[in-house]
């Protein structure tokens, strides 16, 4: 198992997560490693390093769709990518986290820009 982690309260919100596994379905459903705190609408980038395969999702964007506290769905058709695996023994001078980037919201609700957080 890698050693992955994402702070659970960091100052800047929405923040940063760790992907645990994602699937090969349309649309493809996503799994963080603690708690997301997403909410419906946020526009978020998935980066995914070679060791976990599904490497056709990297830098894939899209509008998510929350399912539960550490899973969302992206509009991604993700049913012909190669399977998603954390690596069980990384190499640790190369390999970097599967992660989930928020980087927008639909500006049709606004709620997160307008969210004071601290």
């Amino acid at each position: 198992m890698s050693t992955c982690f994402s702070n659970s309260s960091p100052v800047f919100k929405p923040a940063m997560r760790v992907i645990s596994a994602m699937t090969n379905d349309n649309p493809m459903q996503v799994t963080t490693t603690i708690d997301h705190g997403y909410s419906s609408g946020i526009i978020v980038r998935i980066l995914i390093p070679l060791a976990n395969g599904m490497f056709q999702a990297n830098g894939s964007t899209g509008e998510i769709t929350v399912t539960g506290a550490t899973t969302f769905t992206l509009p991604i058709d993700s049913s012909a990518f190669d399977v998603f695996a954390v690596p069980a023994l990384p190499d640790p001078h190369d390999f970097t986290c599967a992660q989930v980037v928020p980087i927008g919201e639909n500006n049709g609700m606004l709620s997160e820009a307008t969210r004071n957080v601290i």
